[in-house]
């Protein structure tokens, strides 16, 4: 079987402060911009990796959520425990000083895990976390 990930999902409050994010902190390319009734979907990735991807969705526009789960999902995410991704480099050093000058919040700074692996994590402008780590 072969199977890989093509695209993953990251809520977006703020289509512009989003892209901004990603492709000019993050440094990924914007592939596709859609909307629809007022709401944006835009798929981005890493540069040469034209199979990975994040679409930043608008969360509201999942069908079947109620008003009550739309107001836990937002909550949710101003306090950074929805959306999550984890991403690798070769340098988490390097990387988290890039993206600490470009102004990305810290969350936390590059530090050696007890599971062995180093990384750093920070998070973007709808609150999702955003967990680097070193690629051995």
């Amino acid at each position: 079987m072969d199977i890989s990930i093509h695209s993953s999902f990251l809520p977006q409050t703020d289509p512009d402060a989003s892209v901004a994010f990603w492709r000019d902190v993050v440094g990924f390319e914007v592939r596709n911009d859609v909307g629809y009734n007022g709401l944006r979907w835009i798929t981005m990735g890493p540069p040469g990796q034209p199979n990975t991807n994040i679409v930043l969705y608008p969360p509201q526009a999942n069908p079947g959520v109620t008003q009550a789960e739309q107001q836990m999902i937002a909550e949710m995410m101003a306090k950074g425990t929805f959306g999550k991704i984890v991403l690798a480099t070769p340098n988490v050093d390097a990387t988290f000083e890039k993206l600490q000058a470009a102004g990305a919040e810290v969350v936390q700074e590059p530090m050696d895990q007890p599971y062995g692996l180093r990384d750093c994590a920070f998070r973007d402008p709808a609150g999702n976390d955003l967990r680097i780590q070193e690629r051995k």
